[in-house]
């Protein structure tokens, strides 16, 4: 049995960490398979595993107005439930045991979410009653208290099994249909009261399928059958039932009687129950037969149901993998453009163009640039005797620009995650928040101080790489910055490296700008420089678009990771294999009516 608990609570822990955040086709099934699942480990399973001695759990359920409560009065022998006219009639459960059992109901070994309150009979005298580890006090076992549940110590209830009279199964409050199905799965066996003209409605069939597939052990009571009806409609209940896989069921029928003043039935009415009753809780073979069958159903359910909830977090992943593939297909496609524009001579035209122009002159200095590097560096210096443009206001075109294609690029990247996601449920609950409709607000303000960045960055490439007396002899006339913005116009135009550069972009100008690099640091020391450049604006757009990436990744976090549903994986598997080697079901014993 220790195997079991340790097995059983593993699969509960995992079923609770199980996370289902996005609208996908199986959530909804996940979720209720989930509670359900989870519901029953705690309300039953675990709890009869670690007390299998204890008391039988019979929980009496029903249609609204089938007659549970009335039922129970009658076992009992006296009016303990509410039974009337007013609908729904039994709207909070009450459990009555025997008085030397108290201890193994008023601790929260079952159903532990429900609040224990202790009952007393109206004409007994007040003992202490009341929340349990409370001070002593009157307790109304008929306040409308969804959450709690009545205890009532009975002499007539049988020593070995505990009657729990539950809400409708089919009740107008939600409440209470919920309840009712919580105190079904918490059930060692069901009394089922259905009556002579609503036995065949849809409601009570559903459960009973459930009971079906749990092999749980059922008694159906037909109530309220007229006089002489019994030998018509219990052949055709009987029927159903074997229809629906219960074959073995206990067929009781009530016959209808007329009640006393206090709405009590006859003991007469229901003596083959409480003989039923009587039989299986004085033998305790024929207890723990009922219970380990039930146990053994229960466990094979409840694997049934985490299956469901791990085939639900699969799909899960699968969707989250789906989004987060189209958010980085988006943000590569935006890098890709921002690489491209950054070499492809994009970036050297219009503003860009003019003012790299206005640095380094046109006419007289592409009429006076010479072939050879050596007399290029002669007159390097004087042509920077003149008065070109600063070198900012180049600088500046430089950043404008880039700025502009980073920033257009992600907007675009942004609008390309949107409509894919809008195509999918998940996707379009997750774009209800409004931050995700546009880029994040900060985003132009980051590209653009990466941008200033990354001259900076070229502006310390070009300090180490020409820290020799030579070298900074050379940069003297036009400075660092200078030598900065011709390597930008060199990394803006290579597409093909430094060989294959088009002498056709933008007039020539990266031409010069390479003249003019290889004029002060040698040729192979200039495609060292440009690649090194290259890298760094990568990097630092690979960093922003990354970030932007993020925000929508980041609403996938709360799927879990695949090594976490893996985990929920081999816990379900360690259930199936808990109940494969469970021993085989057992028969129900036959059926027994009176009519």
């Amino acid at each position: 049995m220790a195997v079991a608990v340790e097995t059983l609570t593993a699969a509960q822990r995992e079923l609770i960490e199980s996370r289902l955040p996005l609208d996908t086709g199986g959530r909804a099934v996940g979720e209720l398979a989930r509670g359900r699942a989870v519901g029953q480990l705690r309300d039953h399973v675990l709890p009869r595993y670690q007390s299998l001695d204890a008391p039988l759990l019979a929980v009496v359920g029903g249609s609204t107005g089938a007659g549970k409560s009335t039922l129970v009065n009658a076992l009992v022998g006296h009016p303990v439930t509410r039974a009337g006219a007013i609908r729904p009639t039994t709207r909070q459960p009450i459990l009555l045991h025997h008085p030397d059992e108290a201890a193994w109901f008023h601790s929260t070994r079952i159903l532990p979410e429900l609040e224990r309150i202790v009952g007393r009979r109206r004409d007994a005298p007040m003992k202490g009653s009341g929340p349990v580890g409370q001070p002593p006090s009157v307790a109304d076992p008929y306040e409308v208290r969804s959450d709690s549940l009545v205890l009532l110590a009975e002499e007539a209830i049988p020593r070995g099994i505990a009657l729990l009279d539950a809400p409708d199964i089919d009740s107008i409050a939600d409440e209470n249909r919920r309840l009712a199905g919580q105190l079904l799965a918490a059930a060692d066996l069901w009394l089922f009261v259905t009556t002579a003209n609503r036995y065949a409605d849809a409601v009570p069939w559903e459960l009973l399928d459930e009971a079906a597939g749990r092999d749980i052990t059922v008694g159906v009571v037909l109530d309220r059958v007229p006089e002489g009806a019994a030998a018509e409609i219990r052949p055709h209940l009987q029927s159903m039932l074997t229809g629906h896989g219960l074959a073995q069921a206990r067929l009781f029928v009530v016959q209808e009687s007329q009640v006393d003043e206090h709405g009590m039935l006859p003991r007469t009415a229901v003596e083959d129950i409480a003989s039923w009753l009587e039989a299986l809780a004085s033998d305790a073979a024929e207890r723990a037969r009922v219970a380990g069958r039930t146990l053994t159903g229960a466990v094979e359910q409840i694997a049934g149901l985490a299956e469901e909830v791990l085939a639900a977090e699969q799909e899960q992943l699968e969707e989250a993998r789906h989004l987060i593939d189209v958010v980085a297909g988006a943000f590569d496609q935006a890098r890709s453009e921002v690489s491209e524009a950054a070499q492809d001579g994009t970036l050297l035209r219009g503003e860009v163009l003019a003012r790299w122009q206005d640095f380094v002159g046109t006419g007289e200095f592409f009429r006076s640039l010479e072939s050879t590097i050596g007399r290029m560096r002669d007159r390097i210096g004087a042509f920077f005797t003149g008065r070109p443009v600063p070198v900012k206001v180049v600088e500046e075109a430089i950043e404008t620009g880039l700025h502009a294609v980073i920033v257009d690029s992600a907007a675009r990247a942004v609008e390309t995650v949107q409509r894919s996601w809008r195509s999918t449920p998940a996707g379009r609950e997750l774009l209800q928040d409004a931050e995700l409709a546009r880029l994040s607000s900060g985003f132009s303000d980051r590209a653009a101080a990466d941008v200033r960045a990354w001259q900076t960055d070229l502006m310390e490439l070009i300090r180490t790489e020409g820290e020799g007396k030579r070298f900074a002899a050379r940069m003297v006339s036009f400075g660092v910055n200078g030598v900065a913005v011709a390597l930008m116009v060199v990394v803006f135009a290579s597409t093909a490296g430094l060989t294959g550069l088009e002498v056709g972009i933008a007039g020539g100008s990266a031409i010069v700008g390479q003249k003019l690099l290889e004029a002060i640091f040698g040729e192979e020391a200039v495609r060292r420089l440009a690649r090194k450049a290259r890298a760094l604006l990568e990097e630092r757009i690979q960093v922003l678009m990354d970030s932007e990436a993020e925000r929508f990744s980041a609403r996938l976090g709360t799927v879990r990771a695949p090594a976490e549903v893996d985990r929920l994986r081999v816990a379900v598997a360690e259930v199936r294999t808990l109940v494969a080697t469970r021993p085989g079901r057992a028969p129900q014993t036959g059926d027994s009516s009176r009519g």
